[in-house]
């Protein structure tokens, strides 16, 4: 994901960037810190993604 990709902060965020932000393509998930949005990031391939939601929602 790059600087330009089109990021999505949680709704749960209140407008405080105190959450997570996902960017989500084709290819790739990415999810960073909304506070440190320069700092990492933890990428995922779209099946990975998919199966971390389905846990996360469990």
């Amino acid at each position: 994901m790059s600087a330009g990709s089109d990021w999505r902060i949680s709704s749960f965020s209140g407008g405080s960037n105190a959450c997570v932000e996902l960017a989500r393509t084709a290819e790739a998930a990415a999810v960073r810190d909304s506070k440190h949005r320069d700092g990492g990031l933890l990428r995922f391939s779209p099946y990975a993604f998919d199966a971390l939601l389905v846990r996360v929602k469990k």
